[in-house]
């Protein structure tokens, strides 16, 4: 898989800018949405960062590789509150029927 990835950089720069911009956004974005300028900054720097770990992805780091695991981690504990506010509901639900 890392030689695939060293041989087509263009598509593992998209693929690092995406996953950084779904960490990102999913973690660390505030609720409140940033003016325009602070957000195409914002995005900006995401995509000099993500050129950074390209460098770091063809000198043989799993730098793809830990960022699925990341978003895979957070999609695991997304499922996780799902299943809880489903078993909450239904306890609510029992309790006002007893």
């Amino acid at each position: 898989m890392q030689a695939w990835f060293a041989s087509h950089p263009v598509v593992s720069y998209i693929i690092i800018f995406v996953l950084i911009t779904y960490v990102y956004n999913k973690v660390f974005r505030v609720k409140q949405k940033l003016p325009l300028l602070k957000e195409i900054l914002l995005y900006i720097l995401m995509a000099l960062g993500s050129g950074m770990l390209l460098i770091f992805q063809h000198d043989k780091l799993p730098i793809i590789q830990c960022l699925l695991v990341a978003v895979a981690l957070m999609l695991l504990v997304r499922v996780r509150y799902f299943v809880e506010g489903r078993q909450k509901k239904k306890a609510e639900a029992a309790a006002k029927r007893s």
